[in-house]
């Protein structure tokens, strides 16, 4: 079941860019379930406990009003969860603002925030690190012959810039990999671009880097956040606060941890660790969840190549890569390949590749996300297979770290663009 509440007054409209399967814009609207040590005891925002070990967050003041992607899979996850049609553009950012341009009606009014991860491919330790000089395109596809060098892959947040231009929202949060930080001074140039958005009327604040796994992720996942909030919007003491350095705590749009994997402090509860989310999980010989059923069975290919790792149910996770199944981690290795799950393997357990819900509990996502989707009346064939979940998954922001955002953002609005006083239910020291 999807649990889903009626809006309320004071409502924010979002605008999500290369929103891929929904992560971050479920993360900014809430209403979720996510397990229970993720989230601080007496936490306001956590409702009631709803299925044993889970608990419903509660429900933000954002909704999601305009979202596009170019991955049919990413629009299929993204559809069937949220359930709303003609939200979804399954069009290029290029191509959107093109439309716009020649003065079509592409981008809704009123638009108080634009969230964008754009593409991290040619910016990630684990690729080959091209930045701004990437060999695809804004579709994707291998550049084959001249394009011109803002439409590249590794040049798509400029097209965010753009539609931040066009909306003029209050407030803008693009987020990418921690690589992009050690990519000579890609991370400088990326922070002042944004500032030139509206003619220059963005203070775009220095980027920060979060840990996943510091607010109840169980995952250990880096992320580079950059915000960006409209001067014209502000009132006379946020602006006078945000232009100077440092920013008092009381103003800083960042939130602060809750659990204490790269951190220390008073009242930080231990990390979520895998075994956390795993226990109350059957075996896929023994579900009915397509998600959990259906998985990778590419076979182990030896230790010195990716993903033929097992991984540690007493430990945060490894990052959910967007991989080929075949790279993707093993729940547990065989005696012969190294396992050392000797409890399980002795109970009949069999050597396995962690299930895409299994990669999407580790991500955050509720473990009713549609990941994957048999075609009615043929089990062998899929509307989302497990191969297309695993890269949607692994490309996802983490629910959970976007709506410790989203919260964060919430509780500074009135602080920034209203009366000066903040919300107190959405204080920094809660989720």
């Amino acid at each position: 079941m999807t649990y889903k509440m009626t809006n309320a007054q004071g409502r924010l409209n979002v605008l999500s860019l290369f929103s891929g399967c929904g992560g971050m814009d479920l993360g900014f609207e809430g209403n979720f379930l996510v397990h229970e040590k993720s989230v601080p005891p007496g936490s306001e925002h956590a409702g009631k406990r709803v299925d044993g070990e889970r608990v419903l967050l509660g429900r933000t003041r954002f909704d999601v009003v305009f979202a596009n992607d170019i991955l049919e899979e990413a629009f299929v996850a993204w559809s069937r969860y949220f359930q709303r049609e003609g939200i979804y553009r399954r069009e290029s950012v290029v191509d959107l603002v093109k439309a716009h341009r020649q003065g079509i009606k592409v981008f809704p009014s009123n638009v108080d925030v634009v969230t964008g991860g754009f593409p991290c491919q040619d910016f990630s330790l684990a690729g080959k690190r091209r930045g701004f000089d990437s060999h695809k395109d804004h579709h994707g596809n291998l550049i084959r012959g001249e394009i011109a060098d803002e439409e590249t892959r590794g040049k798509l947040y400029f097209w965010m810039k753009e539609v931040i231009d066009i909306t003029r929202p209050k407030l803008f949060i693009a987020e990418n990999v921690r690589g992009l930080v050690n990519l000579a001074d890609v991370k400088e140039i990326i922070q002042r671009d944004f500032s030139s958005a509206d003619d220059g009327g963005y203070i775009v604040l220095p980027p920060r880097v979060l840990q996943a796994a510091d607010y109840g992720v169980p995952q250990s996942r880096e992320r580079v956040i950059f915000i960006g909030i409209r001067v014209a919007a502000l009132n006379a003491r946020a602006k006078e606060v945000l232009s100077g350095s440092p920013i008092p705590d009381e103003y800083d749009p960042y939130p602060c941890p809750t659990h204490a994997y790269t951190r220390a402090g008073e009242g930080l509860m231990r990390p979520v660790v895998l075994q956390d989310i795993f226990s109350s999980l059957e075996e896929p010989d023994k579900t009915t969840d397509p998600a959990q059923r259906f998985y990778s069975k590419a076979k182990y290919m030896g230790a010195h190549c990716q993903g033929q790792r097992e991984v540690d149910p007493s430990r945060v996770g490894p990052t959910i890569r967007s991989e080929h199944h075949g790279n993707i981690e093993f729940r547990r290795l065989s005696a012969a390949h190294g396992g050392k799950r000797v409890d399980e393997l002795a109970r009949g357990m069999i050597e396995r590749r962690l299930t895409p819900r299994e990669c999407a509990l580790v991500q955050t996502f509720p473990p009713d996300y549609p990941f994957v989707v048999p075609c009615p009346g043929d089990g062998r064939r899929f509307l989302l297979s497990p191969s297309a979940a695993y890269k949607i998954i692994g490309n996802a922001v983490p629910p959970l770290l976007a709506y410790r955002i989203a919260r964060r953002v919430e509780g500074l609005w009135e602080l920034y663009f209203g009366t000066g006083v903040p919300d107190r239910r959405a204080d920094r020291a809660i989720p």
